[in-house]
């Protein structure tokens, strides 16, 4: 059994980008600058947008955090978004999500520059993503083509099976991994909670992509001999043998 190590590889994409980044410098060329806004005390996003400004640390990046209440308007949130898309020092930007249930997410989504719009999720970058056009791509998807293809897993001709169809993640994998290029060209089945049989689907598999937030959900007798099973899932589990509680 091969295990794919998500974090070795993202460690060692981080070395291969900071390297670039010593070369843009080197050339005088400007320091590449990400921001993120972060909408109230959601403490999964909090983690997660923290490891992006730790990331960018890493690599060379100079990161902005723009942080706003739970309170925060529409209007507040898009006059805030417009003032990243109007400014020439941000590269690329992030709206961490979700946002505050007051707040329409694809409303905000749609204003992004989608030349700023570094999670992909802009529908003029989702449509040329399914175009194999470039553009930006959503990171969760593309970090596990990165995976697939650093690891030289085959993929051409392989029934690769995709649990969850969230526009983050499952859509878009299922896009990518039926493109014709490497990773990719392979027969995708989109599953989600209306599937039926979805056992067998995933006793068929060569490739399963596990992308939901249900700890436990996909079992050994659920995956044929020889499979590659890429679990992106995160969920907390109880663990009362830990300081935090979870594990």
């Amino acid at each position: 059994m091969t295990i794919l190590n998500g974090k070795e590889t993202s460690l060692q994409i981080q070395k291969e980008i900071g390297e670039k980044v010593k070369d843009l410098r080197s050339r005088g060329d400007k320091q590449p600058h990400l921001a993120a806004i972060l909408v109230g005390e959601d403490g999964a996003s909090k983690t997660y947008v923290g490891s992006k400004v730790k990331a960018c640390e890493r690599v060379g990046f100079e990161s902005t955090l723009v942080k706003m209440p739970d309170s925060t308007t529409e209007e507040e949130l898009l006059a805030e978004v417009d003032k990243l898309n109007n400014d020439d020092a941000i590269d690329g930007f992030i709206v961490q999500l979700p946002l505050p249930k007051h707040i329409d997410e694809q409303k905000i989504i749609e204003a992004v520059n989608p030349d700023k719009d570094v999670d992909g999720f802009h529908p003029i970058n989702v449509g040329k993503m399914a175009l194999s056009l470039p553009c930006f791509l959503p990171a969760t998807p593309y970090g596990i083509l990165q995976l697939l293809e650093r690891y030289e897993v085959p993929t051409e001709g392989k029934h690769c099976v995709v649990i969850g169809r969230s526009h983050i993640v499952g859509s878009p994998m299922s896009i990518l991994l039926a493109r014709n290029s490497y990773p990719g060209n392979c027969t995708v089945t989109l599953t989600h909670s209306r599937t039926k049989n979805l056992d067998q689907l995933c006793r068929e598999a060569d490739i399963l992509v596990v992308a939901l937030g249900r700890a436990e959900f996909v079992t050994a007798d659920m995956v044929k001999e020889g499979a590659v099973v890429v679990d992106v899932g995160i969920t907390r589990v109880p663990d009362e043998s830990r300081e935090r509680g979870y594990r």
